[in-house]
């Protein structure tokens, strides 16, 4: 099992009263960084690690310092907020900017990897026959990286041997590994 990280904006605050007490531009207005419903994708898998290079630069730093450890504990498979939330795999957020906060979703997106000796055309055949697998939420073939994901509902896993029937149900295609 790999595990992919989903952050999304999903709402943003504005306290002009706060702005008018405490700031050096009372009319700062709200946080231009962030649009609601944004949406930035974070991995680790083989040679990709955008949690290091999309932390880096591409987030504002005082939201990356609020939600990263939740970023970090999804992209290694674990509970991102047990007991908190009504959903382990899902936190809700905020940056500390207290006149104009950031609520951001971090939800643990969990997915199989699979490698076959498909072409494109074999491809798109395996990815409709992996869609219709109980528990399967998306296919992606990802082309330049000739593999294809398999996100699953977090609390129904989709096992090997049922993505091997639908790789075989697809056609005459052999399966490298899953991964």
């Amino acid at each position: 099992m790999q595990y992919k990280c989903k952050v999304t904006v999903i709402d943003k605050k504005l306290f002009p009263d706060l702005q008018e007490k405490y700031l050096a531009d009372p009319k700062s207005g709200e946080c231009p960084f962030y649009q609601v419903g944004a949406e930035y994708i974070f991995e680790r898998y083989g040679e990709e690690d955008t949690f290091w290079t999309m932390g880096k630069g591409t987030q504002c730093a005082e939201a990356w310092d609020c939600i990263s450890r939740y970023i970090y504990t999804a992209l290694q498979g674990g509970s991102v907020m047990r007991g908190w939330t009504n959903d382990e795999h899902i936190m809700i957020a905020c940056c500390n900017d207290g006149t104009r906060p950031v609520i951001f979703k971090i939800e643990r997106l969990d997915y199989k990897v699979l490698y076959t000796d498909a072409d494109k055309a074999g491809h798109e055949k395996i990815v409709t026959a992996i869609k219709k697998l109980d528990g399967v939420l998306n296919v992606e073939y990802r082309e330049e990286k000739n593999f294809t994901e398999i996100f699953m509902d977090k609390n129904n896993e989709v096992s090997d041997e049922k993505i091997i029937g639908a790789v075989k149900s697809a056609g005459d295609f052999a399966i490298d590994k899953i991964d």
